[in-house]
């Protein structure tokens, strides 16, 4: 069976609090709070510097047993120019600590600066880096891209080679991709705006709920406007992993919960 992860980037943010968070709610408590309104967090800290092996161990038991967390690889890793010397600070990643969450750790995504362009040779090079098991525990990689340049046919190939996904990405500056030909799609939506109370509108929520509900029982993605990398006759069940980042991101845990009620439905 699939699953379906909804969450927010983060939970360390000021303008939630007395507004997401409870008045007066402890710092030390946020974490506990939103981990029991949305069912998924993407970890952005890790994306600036290492983490130690006993925060993985606190958020994994501040948590409830059937959350997820989908942790940011280093931009050290992918902030550079050349992709195939990355290889140390990929392996100082997965030694940080990260599988200390256990079977609460989701997908780990790869973020490209948006100079970045594709170039097959290099990102063959980057994705052999990235391990598929650590510590006995499969671990599956996305990746965020930017640039134009990967509307390119060879793209999906190289991913499908090294078990990757690219990331769908709801937003007017990225080139936005739909790829369903992994066992899982990952999108990052990004257009909340601050005069809607659920960040989305309640007509997009809806499309959103029912395009998410297709992904994951396989069927025939609904429209996105997304360029689409799918197979005819190839419709497997998907995990689906949506996260509201940035936009006007005070909004973002309403539009969560809100798309949460819809699939609840």
């Amino acid at each position: 069976m699939s699953s379906i992860r909804v969450g927010i980037g983060g939970w360390v943010y000021a303008p939630w609090r007395n507004n997401f968070y409870p008045a007066g709610l402890a710092q030390a408590r946020e974490l506990a709070h939103a981990s029991r309104q949305v069912t998924a967090i993407e970890i952005n800290g890790t994306f600036y510097g290492s983490q130690k092996p006993a925060s993985f161990r606190r958020w994994h038991d501040e948590t409830p047993d059937d959350f997820v967390f989908s942790v940011k690889g280093p931009r050290f890793a992918t902030h550079r120019s050349n992709l195939a010397e990355a290889s140390p600070s990929v392996e100082r990643f997965f030694a940080s600590g990260v599988t200390e969450l256990a079977g609460k750790l989701g997908p780990i995504l790869w973020q490209f600066p948006p100079s970045t362009r594709f170039d097959e040779a290099a990102f063959d090079a980057f994705l052999a880096l990235l391990p598929r098991v650590v510590d006995e525990r499969p671990i599956r990689h996305v990746v965020e891209i930017r640039h134009q340049s990967f509307q390119d046919p060879a793209f999906f190939p190289l991913l499908r080679r090294h078990g990757a996904v690219a990331a769908l990405v709801d937003a007017e500056d990225r080139p936005t991709f739909q790829d369903l030909e992994g066992d899982f799609v990952y999108a990052r939506l990004r257009r909340t705006r601050s005069e809607e109370p659920t960040g989305y509108p309640p007509a997009e929520l809806d499309e959103w709920a029912a395009r998410v509900q297709h992904w994951a029982a396989g069927k025939a993605p609904a429209k996105t406007g997304a360029k689409t990398k799918t197979k005819a006759g190839q419709a497997p069940k998907r995990d689906c992993f949506i996260y509201f980042i940035s936009g006007a991101k005070e909004r973002a845990p309403a539009a969560a919960q809100a798309l949460l009620e819809r699939l609840a439905r």
